[in-house]
């Protein structure tokens, strides 16, 4: 009969419990129905009872023959009751003392029936299939209801029913795993209630802990949980100890999720008549499991191995991991039983996040400290591609990393104006969290910008100061306009910053090509010394182009913008002033020395300015090679 109830519903006679008192005519009616119901079941039991010294292949009930396992779970029920009966009337009559052997025989052949049900269906209650559940409140309850209606059809017999259900076999409840599933945990459940009533729950619950126990102890061990002590994770190579951690990121999320959900479930359907039976077993299947698993994050986060700001996305990732995670353990270990995995997982957090906290102001002091010197052509500064691409990188945690500094005031760390440190967008004053993020972001761009200041007064040429500061500048906003800081740090950010690159690169242009502007006259079509004019011109163009050579705009963009601006305050002026006074100097000796360009030649010249490419923009350091290339393998994932 697969899949079908293990009690069927009939009519029966009243329970024994309502009879009058003994010595009444009702008694001998009660005693009768006791007497029948130890008959019945000392020819169910014995008939099934596991002889301990034949060694013959053991036959499940469950499996050949589940009618027969159905009324052997009902004599088992009618014993138990009539062992009440008599205890009533004598603890030491001969009619208790035969049942309490009978059911020392019953309750061997049970224990037996449950481990085979559990060994023979570790792959179908597999915690997968068990956890595909839509959720452990509404199996429950669908579980409790077909459980329930068979339990009460089976305790309304109180006399062993001697012919098969007559009604259709119903089938135990899918909640999305597969039928064979179903059947085992609707068993597992028969008999744990059996066993639980007839007062063998400690029994039931070992058998259950020992099998299901050594199936999470040997999941973890091979999703490679393994617990590591503090010594082992200092002594250990960082390549080694971030594949630990590459393969615990991977591991925790199925433990949670899928093992120990899937236990959790299992757990109260199987001991769904008793809470407290279910919340002991599941205890001591997970606590130690889950304790070893949350125990790496924990340690690694007190551990000085990690505290590097290349380092700090792999403890990130932990970090985001254990959030992501949170309303499920919050759940699955909910009995203060497990409380004990709980703490270890906010342990985990609060050492994870000193951590960051300690990185992030590793970072801060790195760019502080930097002595690099500046490229030659004003180029972006290795400094600002690492800072930058590191606050790329950050911000995709933004969740992650706003709690963590979400009470880690900058202000106090600074006598610069409080200003400095409010949000950098007004659409994120209703999440402190997310404010806290964006002014954590915007003070280290500052601290950036700062010192990117005083690197630009290391170039000789202050034209050549502001173009480095409009190239690094630019560099900045874009990579914030082009990531999620464009989000964190809000559109006002942007657009003053942007203002600035165009403040610097007016600075650029007034203070390194003054000269070739002021060697135009300021009417182009005055009657003024043409030669006088053309010499001078020539002479500041020329100087100001061999100069500028060697200086770079790597921004196509941006290079552009610099060259039509150049060209609109040049070209125009000298093409009046060129196309007035070349005819005089035609055919006339030394041509070629007076009027040397003509307006398309300076176009052509101007075109070819900041392609430079020299060692200086090209060139690596640390910061683009070892911390660049660290940042991204710890990145990946």
């Amino acid at each position: 009969m697969k899949g079908g109830s293990l009690f069927s519903k009939r009519a029966s006679p009243p329970s024994p419990y309502n009879v009058s008192p003994p010595g009444t005519a009702h008694h001998t009616f009660s005693e009768t129905m006791m007497e029948e119901n130890l008959d019945f079941a000392e020819t169910i039991i014995r008939r099934w009872a596991i002889d301990t010294h034949r060694h013959e292949e053991f036959s499940s009930l469950f499996v050949d023959d589940r009618d027969e396992a159905r009324r052997f779970l009902e004599a088992v029920s009618g014993l138990q009751k009539a062992m009440h009966y008599y205890v009533k009337l004598s603890s030491s009559s001969d009619k208790l003392i035969r049942a309490q052997n009978l059911m020392q025989i019953a309750i061997h052949r049970l224990e037996k029936e449950f481990y085979v049900i559990l060994s023979a269906n570790r792959k179908n209650l597999d915690s997968e299939s068990v956890s595909s559940r839509s959720s452990r409140a509404s199996t429950r309850s669908s579980v409790s209801d077909f459980f329930d209606d068979e339990i009460s059809e089976g305790e309304e017999s109180t006399t062993p029913s001697r012919t098969p259900p007559q009604t259709p076999p119903r089938t135990p409840p899918r909640g999305g795993g597969n039928e064979e599933a179903d059947i085992a945990m609707a068993d597992l459940k028969n008999i744990a209630d059996c066993m639980i009533a007839s007062g063998y729950a400690k029994e039931c619950v070992n058998i259950y802990t020992l099998i299901r126990k050594s199936i999470i102890d040997e999941s973890l061990y091979y999703l490679g949980v393994e617990k590591l002590s503090h010594h082992q994770i200092q002594k250990m190579d960082w390549n080694v100890l971030e594949h630990k951690i590459k393969n615990w990121l991977h591991a925790v999320k199925i433990a949670v999720k899928t093992l120990f959900c899937g236990e959790r479930i299992l757990c109260d359907i199987v001991f769904s008549s008793s809470e407290k039976i279910a919340e002991s077993c599941f205890t001591e299947i997970s606590k130690e499991a889950g304790v070893r698993l949350f125990s790496f994050p924990e340690v690694l986060g007190r551990s000085k191995k990690i505290l590097s700001p290349e380092k700090m996305f792999r403890v990130l990732d932990i970090f985001e991991a254990i959030s992501d995670l949170w309303p499920e353990i919050e759940s699955v270990f909910s009995h203060d039983s497990v409380a004990v995995v709980r703490a270890e997982v906010e342990a985990a957090s609060v050492k994870l996040g000193e951590a960051v906290r300690i990185m992030l102001g590793q970072f801060e002091a790195a760019i502080q400290k930097d002595s690099s010197k500046t490229p030659p052509g004003g180029g972006v500064h290795p400094l600002t591609r690492y800072v930058m691409n590191y606050l790329v990188f950050l911000g995709d945690y933004n969740g992650a990393v706003s709690v963590i500094v979400s009470e880690w005031s900058v202000a106090a760390q600074s006598p610069l104006p409080q200003a400095y440190f409010s949000s950098p967008t007004s659409a994120l004053a209703d999440d402190p969290c997310a404010a806290a993020i964006s002014t954590r972001l915007a003070w280290l761009i500052l601290v950036l910008l700062c010192k990117l200041d005083g690197k630009a007064v290391m170039y000789n040429d202050v034209a050549l100061s502001y173009l480095f500061l409009a190239n690094n500048l630019n560099y900045v906003v874009s990579k914030v306009r082009n990531s999620k800081l464009g989000l964190l740090m809000g559109p006002e950010w942007i657009s003053e910053n942007r203002s600035k690159v165009g403040k610097y690169l007016a600075n650029y242009e007034r203070m390194g090509w003054s000269k070739v502007i002021s060697a135009l006259p300021e009417d182009p079509t005055a009657d003024i010394p043409p030669q006088e004019c053309f010499e001078r011109f020539n002479a500041a163009f020329e100087e100001t182009y061999k100069k500028q050579t060697s200086w770079v705009i790597p921004d196509p963009k941006l290079r552009d913008d610099v060259k039509i601006s150049l060209a609109k305050r040049i070209v125009p002026g000298y093409r009046i002033f060129y196309h007035k006074h070349r005819a005089n100097y035609a055919r006339g000796f030394g041509f070629e020395s007076i009027v040397r360009y003509a307006p398309e030649d300076l176009n052509n010249y101007l075109s070819d300015l900041f392609f430079a490419t020299s060692g200086a923009s090209t060139r690596t350091t640390s910061y683009d090679t070892y911390h660049e290339s660290s940042i991204s393998s710890s990145r990946g994932r």
